[in-house]
């Protein structure tokens, strides 16, 4: 890419899952589509952050409800064929289901699946400007170490994390909820030299860290955090470095990143020196980036809510599924859940991934229109898959025909596997 003036069908600011979900789903409806990412590959919190699990493909229920299709699928079915993936995962004490995953063969498998769909991809690069025309987005200023490149199109899609298209657009952001409270980030901490027979009972790790406490130790946030061994390398992912941040602010944010690495590399001392089989453990990495839960949310059409969540709501204009429960972290607490009626899922509606007062613009993944409750529910990446790919289908219709058209989106969606 030379010409440092280009011009697309659909623009996807965001290269996580649902970014590259919004691009496959555009690009297939013969949309000339450009994924704008800033990091060095695709994947969002999984890759850039560690958090190699897939949360919300599967609903609570038993047996297995796979909820999230299309897009998603494709993902898991490429990753079954790496043989990464065989079966998800469902955590006996709570009964969520989720796909674990390795870093590299996940990143392998987004280029994949971006170049089979002829998606141009555009790493290392951020959008720093917006230009705007009216109700529509017109332009894209996008920023490399060769300078400002403007990016033009036809349709654009947020699917950046953090509704940094939406904002530089001028659209209504909320950060958090209404008293402006984030969910915790949390830093990811890999372990490797972990034999497999090692228990990973959390009431054992519970018992440890309350005991090094007592002991001296008093720069541990969590004392009952996640753990999953990965599959592959058999590494120990665990999530205890909780920090409370807002993640938009650069100064706020460094500081959080220093200290939760200061309290992984206590996490590990306590590990290794009070649970039995971590002597000869050490730590593989942590993140890279902080895993970042919540900041700004994009105002659409329709707010959806706590109680659409938890009640299993339907909608007519229903363009995705969420069958992952509320799930709240809040800085050095368990996490908190509540689960969706029947231990099913709830319809997320067209209207919540649009961006109130613009008709060219779509959002999706974790910054989409709905309240603080909510958000602890469709903010799991497998749920993002499925609002990508719902938000990129708009996007490419209306790149088409310049015609929000619901009946329209929602058939293609279906042609193109999604369950709705």
């Amino acid at each position: 890419m030379h010409d440092r003036n280009v011009t697309y069908d659909v623009v996807v600011v965001g290269g996580g899952s649902a970014g590259v979900a919004a691009a496959v789903g555009a690009a297939r409806m013969g949309a000339s589509t450009l994924l704008l990412e800033k990091n060095p590959y695709f994947g969002g919190a999984a890759t850039h952050s560690s958090v190699l699990t897939y949360c919300g493909f599967f609903a609570q229920q038993d047996p297995l409800l796979q909820v999230v299709g299309g897009v998603g699928n494709e993902l898991l079915e490429r990753l079954r064929r790496y043989g990464v993936y065989r079966e998800p995962y469902r955590n006996p004490r709570t009964g969520n289901v989720i796909v674990p995953l390795d870093s590299e063969l996940t990143k392998l498998a987004l280029d994949d699946l971006v170049l089979q769909h002829r998606v141009t991809p555009l790493l290392h690069c951020q959008v720093i400007e917006v230009e705007r025309s009216g109700d529509c987005v017109s332009t894209v200023i996008g920023y490399d170490h060769a300078g400002k490149l403007r990016i033009s199109a036809q349709a654009f899609v947020d699917a950046s994390g953090d509704a940094d298209l939406s904002a530089l657009s001028g659209a209504e952001v909320v950060q958090g909820s209404p008293e402006g409270m984030v969910q915790a980030s949390t830093l990811v901490m890999r372990i490797g030299g972990v034999h497999p027979s090692v228990s990973l009972d959390k009431s054992i790790f519970e018992q440890a860290i309350q005991k090094a406490k007592q002991e001296g130790y008093h720069h541990l946030s969590k004392e009952r955090g996640m753990l999953l061994r990965l599959p592959k390398s058999g590494d120990v992912l665990a999530m205890f470095a909780d920090e409370d941040v807002d993640a938009l602010q650069s100064a706020q944010l460094t500081k959080a990143e220093i200290s939760a690495r200061k309290q992984a590399w206590e996490y590990m001392d306590v590990f290794c020196k009070y649970i039995p089989g971590f002597e000869n453990a050490y730590l593989v990495q942590t993140g890279p980036a902080m895993g970042v839960r919540e900041t700004r949310h994009v105002l659409g059409n329709y707010i959806l809510s706590g109680e659409d969540v938890v009640n299993g709501i339907r909608h007519d204009d229903a363009v995705a599924r969420g069958g992952w429960p509320i799930e709240i972290h809040r800085p050095g607490k368990p996490a908190e859940y509540l689960s969706i009626k029947n231990q099913a899922y709830y319809d997320i509606p067209l209207r919540s991934l649009t961006v109130r007062g613009f008709k060219n613009l779509w959002c999706a993944g974790r910054i989409i229109s709905c309240d603080a409750l909510a958000f602890a529910s469709v903010r799991v990446m497998g749920t993002a898959f499925a609002t990508g790919h719902a938000a990129g289908v708009a996007a490419a219709y209306y790149a088409a025909t310049k015609k929000y058209d619901v009946t329209a989106i929602r058939q293609e969606l279906i042609q193109q596997g999604a369950s709705i």
